[in-house]
């Protein structure tokens, strides 16, 4: 029996995957305490000087802190709020944080914010960037399940667009405003896709340093079900050219695939629109799409479709099963697209992560007393890689599970670097997975998943987090080169630094 005992565990070591430590150099900063404690994080950005600027939300309040290069921190700014404000979006520009607020002061009135600091000579302003009314207490962005909004900055930093959802009950429409970033001066604004009919679902916004506006989004034919009754889509993608002067629609011929949702990229001067394409329904992925926009013509130049490689079946299935899924096509599930990142070739990558919901009822001990428990899934992470003509170069995916928002992605020398807590020790299953989850009484690591340009992975170790600061890769940012992460600290907080 012990001889049995023995070998078992020989066996299990010998499946303990073998992980290096990172190729990133790992620095930490100095322990510094919060005068409001709050891990709430909204944004954080990098400046070409070097300092960081987080902003927080409190229970009460709106957090601002300056960090310099060796992350000491030396600027705080607490910005009042009440109840009815919340934040919206933000922006990063000529060294100024852009932190967008909404406040309802009355039940139909909407009054946007613009708070806005500036890292060199720490001067705080805050301006009203418009006010609206709306119907029946609806909020300004976002009022109905698939309407949604958007902030753009061009890529010379000079102007910003914000998109907003008219929210009227007898009339579907979008606003899109246009400001200059330095002094927050409206240059123009544009009703668009406004139809008593047909409902329009913003997906993505962009801004050329010309002013002109590219907002992308589907059109519904009725209603706003995915499918009509036959089972073909019940919408088309529309692109809208907008400038001071006018509006322009290009409708974005889907064929026969039914897609949920395009990203606007754009490299070498060309405008990308990239996305998964299903052949069953909007919830499911055959592969990778890429649509290249003709913007001196407005029209669709070239679409390029390409099903997924089997290498992605074999991480997510093993060597076993990926032959029966490859062959079949099998489709995957419940992605939902988090990054398009371009490298310096104009090459893209496009990385998606499964999410869904169970619920499970949960008796009290009173008969037939007891409640319902939600259950929130952040599972397997895709990712594709198009080549700048829009060709799927590869594709791998990591099979995963965890139960809240963990990762982030990020390029250096055009490295794929997947950045995120798992168990202690990652373990090769006997079909060649490695799986990427904490067991329940497993201690976590913080871990560095890196992808060569041909696409071969490494797992690497960045730490082990008992006896260390806890971090969240989710809330971090990677500005010049460095990618830098707060610890999950209440009130004692370190940041983490790879590069």
């Amino acid at each position: 029996m012990k001889n049995l005992l023995l070998f078992s565990l020989l066996i299990l070591a010998t499946r303990a995957y073998g992980q290096s430590m990172t190729s990133l150099n790992v620095s930490e900063s100095e322990e510094y305490k919060d005068d409001v404690p709050s891990f709430n994080v909204i944004a954080i950005y990098t400046s070409e000087g070097g300092d960081t600027v987080v902003a927080r939300n409190a229970k009460k309040d709106f957090l601002i802190d300056i960090f310099d290069s060796k992350l000491d921190k030396t600027f705080s700014k607490v910005i009042e709020s009440n109840k009815r404000e919340h934040a919206v979006g933000d922006l990063f520009v000529n060294n100024q944080l852009k932190l967008f607020t909404v406040d309802a002061p009355h039940k139909d009135l909407r009054m946007l914010y613009c708070h806005t600091l500036d890292l060199d000579t720490k001067a705080y302003t805050k301006t009203l960037i418009f006010e609206t009314e709306v119907e029946k207490k609806q909020n300004l962005f976002g009022s109905r399940k698939n309407h949604k909004t958007s902030f753009a900055l061009s890529p010379d930093g000079t102007y910003f667009a914000i998109a907003t959802d008219n929210i009227r009950k007898n009339k579907n429409s979008y606003t899109i405003r246009v400001y200059d970033s330095e002094t927050e001066k409206l240059i123009y604004q544009k009703v668009y896709q406004e139809d008593k009919e047909r409902n329009f679902e913003h997906n993505d916004l962009h801004i050329d340093n010309d002013a002109t506006v590219y907002s992308l989004g589907k059109m519904f034919f009725n209603g706003t079900y995915d499918k009509k009754l036959n089972g073909d889509a019940n919408y088309q993608f529309v692109l809208n050219e907008i400038t001071k002067e006018k509006n322009t629609t290009l409708a974005i011929d889907l064929e026969q695939d039914h897609v949920q949702s395009l990203s606007i990229s754009q490299n070498n001067g060309q405008l990308h629109l990239m996305g998964f394409y299903s052949e069953l329904n909007v919830n499911r992925i055959k592969g990778g799409c890429d649509f290249l926009i003709d913007t001196s013509n407005f029209k669709v130049q070239s679409k390029i479709s390409t099903v997924l490689p089997k290498q992605v079946y074999e991480d997510l299935y093993g060597y076993r099963t990926a032959d029966r899924k490859d062959k079949k096509k099998k489709e995957l599930r419940n992605f939902y697209a988090d990054y398009t990142l371009t490298d310096s070739a104009g090459g893209t990558f496009l990385i998606a992560e499964e999410f869904y919901i169970t619920q499970t009822y949960v008796t009290n001990g009173v008969a037939g007393g007891g409640t319902w428990q939600i259950t929130y899934h952040y599972d397997d992470i895709l990712i594709l890689k198009f080549d700048p003509s829009g060709e799927l170069a590869w594709g791998r995916s990591i099979f995963k599970r965890d139960g809240n928002p963990s990762y982030n992605a990020f390029l250096k020398d055009d490295q794929l670097h997947i950045i995120l807590n798992s168990g202690k020790n990652l373990t090769e299953k006997s079909d060649g997975r490695t799986k990427v989850s904490q067991g329940w009484f497993e201690s976590s690591s913080l871990y560095d998943i890196e992808y060569t340009l041909a696409g071969e992975v490494s797992y690497n170790k960045i730490q082990d987090n008992r006896g260390n600061e806890f971090y969240l890769p989710f809330y971090g940012t990677y500005e010049l080169n460095k990618f830098i992460m707060m610890s999950a600290g209440r009130k004692k907080k370190t940041f983490m630094v790879l590069e």
